[in-house]
């Protein structure tokens, strides 16, 4: 692969919101994840944790039943009508459901060095780095995938639900699958609008 077409690569990936119902293989499911380990991480300490959530499982149904008792309670106390809320939430079950591959992101409370702010912004930002390599590897295994950060919404209910170490953090999901739409083109910023020399 040559620099183009590794730029090439990286340039083309997108957020997919729709999937086939085609099942991932196992394999591919931990090969991304092995390849979202090599993520830089402040003083190597490797602080993100995932949650495989398969299809139909019970954890799923207790996830779901979380994220939207979560949602609910939110767009209510912001004086959301019920109509919206309502529309909102079987979107969203609609997406939960139907995602071939459903992973939780963790980031792991203890692996920092302090415990000072310092330290905890560094290991959120070492496991959102890891979180750009699952979707790189996933893209690099033909699959769609969505990042969703519902889960910051309700950190402990999501944790609870899928009775995870009470040190595991719940960062973000991956909803990863083989593409069932088309890429949408992706609009930037011009560079020249956002760098400068200093």
């Amino acid at each position: 692969m040559t620099p183009t077409d590794l730029h090439h690569f990286l340039r083309t990936r997108r957020s997919i919101r729709r999937f086939k119902p085609d099942p991932v293989p196992d394999s591919v499911i931990w090969n991304i994840l092995h390849t979202a380990t090599f993520a830089p991480s402040a003083h190597n300490l490797q602080p993100w944790r995932f949650a495989i959530v398969p299809p139909a499982s019970t954890g799923r149904e207790r996830l779901l039943h979380a994220l939207t008792s979560a949602m609910r309670a939110d767009m209510t106390a912001e004086g959301a009508a019920s109509e919206e809320i309502e529309a909102r939430v079987t979107r969203s079950v609609k997406r939960l459901k139907e995602a071939p591959v459903l992973i939780l992101l963790c980031r792991d409370e203890t692996a920092v060095r302090e415990h000072k702010p310092q330290d905890e912004i560094m290991s959120i930002q070492s496991v959102a780095a890891a979180a750009t390599y699952l979707l790189l590897a996933a893209h690099a295994e033909g699959l769609g995938g969505n990042w969703i950060c519902w889960t910051l919404y309700a950190q402990e209910a999501a944790r609870q639900a899928l009775d995870l170490p009470k040190t595991w953090q719940p960062q973000a999901m991956f909803f990863l699958g083989y593409a069932n739409e088309e890429a949408r083109e992706k609009k930037l910023n011009p560079l020249e609008s956002i760098v400068v020399q200093a």
